[in-house]
């Protein structure tokens, strides 16, 4: 019978790694695609990855492995996190945005991942339309890994929010998460579907015309029949921050301008993560944001920066779950010379 997969964090760090192969190969679309059991397990080899890291700069598992990373929108830390752990897997990754290769427009997307596939290892993409992801990911012989769905989700960072909120409160069990603002978002869907998912309850506060869709509101239900999560709707900031142990936002326009951007400045003004607000907050309570924020919009700076706020570890974690996904996906062919990188090489290759 195969170990019990780690529940919380300090089992996860000394517990023996299960047999990592059987991720080899698939996509990372969405967590949906995963079972609780296997987000742990990824989540696990993060931590894992995190503490080699301290220690060794430089964990060549992928050498001479590229990551191709499809841009159709600016990033900071998606680029940034993965380009950094590639390079300390040993690997390289390749920038590719609109106006650099003929995606999209002068080439189809089917051709664009044969092609990419029969020249790197594996493709991320943050693309306006979960359409394309999948699209990509149909005709890709690699894997194809989410770096961004405009209008569905950002698994890759609601993963890296449950590694941080793992290493903050040590297990997930008895956990509650409340989303301020803009809960229509795609950031606020893949939160509520990867918390659910782990089993921490999630409170959606937003404004009564502007909630989560229904297909969405049906998926986090379901994920937590099998996991015991809950879901909530509510349009008072006060109500859901109540006995939250955690509370998240972003920022409320991007692409925006004008009156747009001003109709939702106002929209959402009510939801602003100030101190006021946090003042009815549990005591103890931790702050999330995905970051980049609009400061003075979404929240306050004392918020932000004060000894509640985990956004910037929110970022910092980015690498070290990607890497983990990267190295799972990707997977390996020998074990490593290097005694402090075969505990992980076993795993990938059991």
């Amino acid at each position: 019978m195969p170990a019990a997969v780690p529940q919380t964090i300090t089992e996860a760090a000394k517990a023996t790694l299960a047999p990592l192969s059987k991720f080899r190969g698939r996509h990372y679309l969405t967590d949906q695609d995963y079972a609780r059991e296997e987000l742990l397990e990824l989540l696990q080899l993060a931590v894992k990855l995190k503490a080699l890291w301290r220690d060794k700069g430089l964990t060549p598992f992928l050498p001479g492995r590229t990551l191709a990373m499809i841009f159709e929108h600016p990033s900071t830390r998606t680029r940034v996190s993965f380009e950094a752990g590639m390079t300390e897997l040993g690997g390289h990754a390749q920038y590719l945005r609109p106006g650099e290769i003929h995606l999209p427009g002068r080439e189809s997307i089917k051709d664009t991942s044969i092609v990419l596939s029969r020249l790197t290892d594996a493709i991320m993409a943050r693309t306006a339309y979960h359409s394309s992801l999948v699209e990509l990911a149909e005709w890709a012989t690699v894997p194809v890994v989410n770096g961004l769905t405009d209008d569905y989700d950002h698994p890759i960072q609601s993963l890296t929010d449950a590694l941080t909120i793992w290493e903050t409160a040590g297990s997930f069990e008895r956990l509650k998460l409340a989303f301020l603002g803009k809960v229509s978002d795609a950031m606020a869907s893949s939160v509520a579907l990867t918390c659910s998912r782990l089993g921490i309850d999630v409170v959606m506060a937003g404004p009564a015309d502007h909630q989560m869709a229904p297909e969405m509101k049906q998926l986090v239900r379901a994920n937590g029949e099998q996991s015991g999560a809950t879901l909530t709707l509510t349009d008072d900031p006060v109500e859901a921050v109540a006995g939250a142990d955690f509370i998240y936002t972003v920022l409320w326009w991007w692409l925006e301008e004008g009156e747009e951007r001003e109709a939702l400045r106002r929209t959402y003004r009510p939801f602003q993560v100030n101190e006021e607000l946090w003042a009815q907050a549990k005591p103890g309570a931790r702050f999330m944001d995905c970051l980049p924020a609009v400061r003075g919009e979404e929240a306050t700076d004392e918020i932000m920066d004060g000894p509640m706020s985990l956004c910037f570890d929110q970022s910092e974690n980015r690498k070290h779950l990607q890497k983990a996904v990267l190295l799972a996906l990707i997977g390996s062919d020998r074990l490593p010379h290097d005694p402090d990188l075969q505990e992980i090489g076993r795993a990938l290759l059991a």
